[in-house]
């Protein structure tokens, strides 16, 4: 009984603990954490269950440690406000995907950023298509900021069909194409039409309202 009361006044205790340090570390969202406060928050919860499950390990063996996180993050954090090549060694820096309608595939290769990852997050901010993409922005905290090409007030943003890749990294997609009722031999035609006569150059492409998207490896 005197064990159970030790594990849940530890709880509650490091409970209060850990919202102070992290109330005392600034407020930031899930999304915009850099990968320094991502281990020092993983780092104090971890302390944290130890402490909980180990009651017979004196508590300040735990506080000590957590506090000394929090002293060393605050500290980070007001030498990253001062210097910005500092900021950029521990955040990172934005690297943009696509510019002015071009896909960085070198850029993509460094962030180890594919094309799943791009359409993915293009969906989630209702992006039909690559093509209506002027710039987007791979940020520091994973996110994706997207700038849209300047549409035609006459068109409907909401008409049309999704982008359906046909050819990736240089490699074609049967079971797209079936989705669309079309063949190999038919994507090869067209993309010939169109002066494209090697697929394995082509980073990206997909079919949409009767026009290609398609984007070369590494041209700038």
């Amino acid at each position: 009984m005197e064990e159970h009361l030790i594990i849940v006044f530890r709880t509650i205790f490091l409970y209060i603990l850990i919202l102070i340090i992290f109330r005392l570390m600034g407020k930031r969202e899930i999304g915009e954490l850099s990968i320094l406060d991502l281990v020092v928050f993983i780092m104090i919860a971890e302390m944290a269950v130890v402490a909980i499950e180990d009651t017979k390990d004196p508590l300040l063996h735990t506080i000590l440690p957590m506090l000394l996180l929090m002293v060393i993050q605050i500290t980070l954090a007001i030498i990253s406000l001062k210097s910005k090549r500092f900021r950029d060694f521990v955040d990172g820096q934005p690297t943009i995907i696509i510019n002015r309608g071009k896909i960085d595939e070198q850029a993509m290769r460094k962030q180890r950023y594919n094309f799943d990852d791009l359409m993915s997050q293009l969906r989630e901010k209702d992006i039909r298509s690559i093509a209506d993409v002027e710039f987007a922005i791979l940020e520091s905290s994973g996110k994706l900021s997207v700038i849209e090409k300047e549409k035609d007030e006459n068109k409907n943003s909401k008409e049309g069909d999704i982008t359906v890749p046909l050819i990736i990294d240089g490699v074609i997609n049967d079971d797209n194409l079936q989705r669309i009722n079309k063949t190999n031999l038919w994507l090869r035609q067209e993309l010939k039409k169109l002066g494209n006569n090697d697929i394995k150059k082509i980073s990206f492409c997909s079919f949409e309202n009767g026009k290609f998207f398609i984007d070369k490896m590494d041209e700038k």
